[in-house]
């Protein structure tokens, strides 16, 4: 790596919360975040935020008279880049903004979708409020950042693609600070009708529906959440939450448009990368993507015992709050700075090893997406 580079600022929202202190005690929990949405005559499992989540988005929405048409979306992404950037002095001309979503904004276009097929009259801002570019552009809009503002969707890999991205734009000196992240608002009828087409989502009537990283599972048990996090990338130590040591990427060929193989060789190919360049062998723990998928979760676990010698802890995050899409790479990254920032290793309920009596000092973070493209990044407490 030519430069250390640094996370310095976090902000997220989700079934979790959107303050530290909650989405620390909620992790120290044994418990699951779902409810049961509906629509009409269905019924389906969710991870949809807690009241004083949605509480803030809504105060959000009415701060201004052109906040209040912009999809969920961006209203989450716009409140985790205030707690991001909350605490940072920054220079709008050089700062810069990569946030991404897999879908985009599901509520607004699905509900323009359906007034055009009931032949109603089409708001003139349906088409700038449904682009996918409206996310980065209105976090830059609100924060006053006037250097490059980028989004993107590489489907679930889709945030830690954004850091990608930010390290080339570091590195390169085109800008002194980059925020990254992800936001997903997909509790909506057609997107849930899109998983269960693909057979992946969750039919379980259990307290823990999704079974992420339970490699014995009989079924499917995809669980989608909507959430948005973003973090600030920066080449300075200062405020630095954890530095990032290590970048791995790869794209495997795919036999099947949702497919991966058996043994995840972009995971290998990725987390081989990120390991070459922290110039180490060993992780203390793994926040793996595991969707709650029989045959997605095991190739990750495969494509691990294949890269380590020593297999580190392995943990996940999404058998308690879902399946965010594009915003899902970035709140494991929560999940690694909170082990990181307290010592404490968080463990997934299906996966049982054995924990050492030693705190947790680097964790690296798998991302997958739709495409077989995998994104690996490794944290390390700061080395200041």
């Amino acid at each position: 790596m030519k430069h250390p580079i640094y996370i310095n600022g976090f902000g997220s929202i989700s079934a979790l919360g959107h303050d530290q202190k909650t989405i620390l005690k909620n992790y120290r929990i044994n418990s699951t975040h779902f409810s049961q949405l509906k629509w009409n005559s269905t019924s389906v499992l969710g991870a949809s935020l807690a009241t004083p989540s949605s509480e803030a988005i809504e105060k959000l929405s009415q701060e201004n008279s052109r906040y209040k048409d912009l999809d969920r979306s961006v209203l989450m992404a716009m409140l985790t880049a205030r707690q991001a950037m909350s605490k940072l002095k920054f220079q709008p001309e050089s700062t810069g903004i990569n946030i991404g979503s897999s879908r985009g904004a599901t509520t607004l276009f699905e509900n323009h979708h359906k007034d055009f097929l009931e032949g109603k009259k089409l708001s003139p801002l349906t088409s700038p409020t449904t682009t996918l570019g409206n996310i980065s552009s209105w976090v830059a809009q609100d924060l006053g950042v006037d250097g490059p503002n980028i989004s993107h969707s590489i489907t679930c890999s889709t945030a830690l693609h954004a850091m990608l991205n930010a390290k080339a734009w570091l590195e390169a000196e085109m800008c002194d600070l980059f925020l990254v992240g992800g936001s997903e608002a997909p509790l909506t009828e057609f997107t849930v009708a899109q998983m269960q087409a693909l057979k992946l989502y969750s039919k379980l009537d259990s307290d823990f529906p999704c079974e992420s990283l339970k490699l014995d599972k009989l079924q499917n048990s995809l669980v989608l959440g909507e959430a948005a996090a973003t973090a600030v990338m920066s080449k300075s130590p200062e405020n630095a939450l954890a530095q990032i040591t290590g970048f791995g990427f790869a794209t495997e060929q795919i036999t099947h448009n949702i497919s991966i193989s058996s043994d995840a060789q972009c995971f290998q190919k990725s987390m081989t990368m990120a390991l070459k360049e922290a110039g180490k062998t060993e992780v203390d723990a793994i926040v793996l993507h595991a969707p709650g998928t029989k045959k997605g979760d095991q190739a990750e676990v495969n494509a691990i015992q294949s890269t380590f010698e020593n297999l580190p802890l392995l943990t996940t995050n999404k058998w308690k709050l879902g399946h965010t899409f594009g915003a899902s790479g970035m709140l494991s990254i929560e999940m690694a700075l909170l082990m990181l920032t307290t010592g404490e290793f968080f463990e997934n309920p299906f996966y049982k090893q054995q924990i050492p009596d030693k705190a947790i000092e680097s964790v690296m973070v798998n991302a997958v997406g739709f495409g077989g493209n995998a994104v690996s990044i490794l944290l390390e407490k700061p080395k200041l």
